[in-house]
């Protein structure tokens, strides 16, 4: 299997790209469950690792807290904005293996944001699709740089296959 090299640069602004992305979908999951801080907590985390650059157990642990947080909270939109939240922390992490599920973990935060803005909206496309723009607008040069350097996703069958295949298309341009 190829692989590729993630510099630190790469982690930290792919951290920093992935926050931003979910923190336009953490209202949606706050509104459902206020009292639940988790998602909110893993994008501090990832946040805090763009600042310090060490990829901790406590992060590791927000991640998956938010994922947790993704299973009890009942609705679709706060399910999908909290899973864009464990995307977010969980991006340090990412393998430097040249294959289409890394390139999902480079996309995951900003997908499942546009995503839960979708269900949020009713299923209206359009709502997902603004927010894939603002996400391809926002992408730094090394979240592109990283991206190019695996295969490129498929189309798929589901929506959120399309969804990755959408944003994965136009940030190679």
């Amino acid at each position: 299997m190829d692989e590729v090299t993630i510099s630190e640069e790469d982690r930290r602004q792919l951290g920093l790209w992935a926050a931003d992305c979910v923190e336009r979908a953490l209202p949606l999951f706050e509104a459902k469950a206020p009292a639940d801080p988790r998602p909110r907590e893993a994008i501090e985390g990832i946040r805090a690792f763009v600042r310090e650059g060490k990829r901790t157990a406590k992060l590791r642990s927000l991640a998956w807290a938010a994922h947790a947080a993704a299973r009890e909270v009942d609705d679709p939109a706060a399910t999908a904005a909290a899973r864009a939240a464990c995307h977010a922390a969980a991006t340090p992490y990412i393998h430097p293996l040249a294959t289409p599920h890394q390139s999902k973990h480079v996309l995951g935060p900003a997908v499942y944001e546009a995503f839960a803005r979708e269900l949020a909206a009713g299923d209206d496309t359009d709502a997902a699709a603004e927010e894939i723009r603002w996400a391809i607008e926002h992408a730094p040069p090394e979240v592109r740089a990283l991206l190019r350097r695996m295969p490129a996703r498929n189309p798929g069958r589901s929506r959120l296959d399309t969804l990755y295949y959408e944003l994965d298309t136009a940030l190679r341009r």
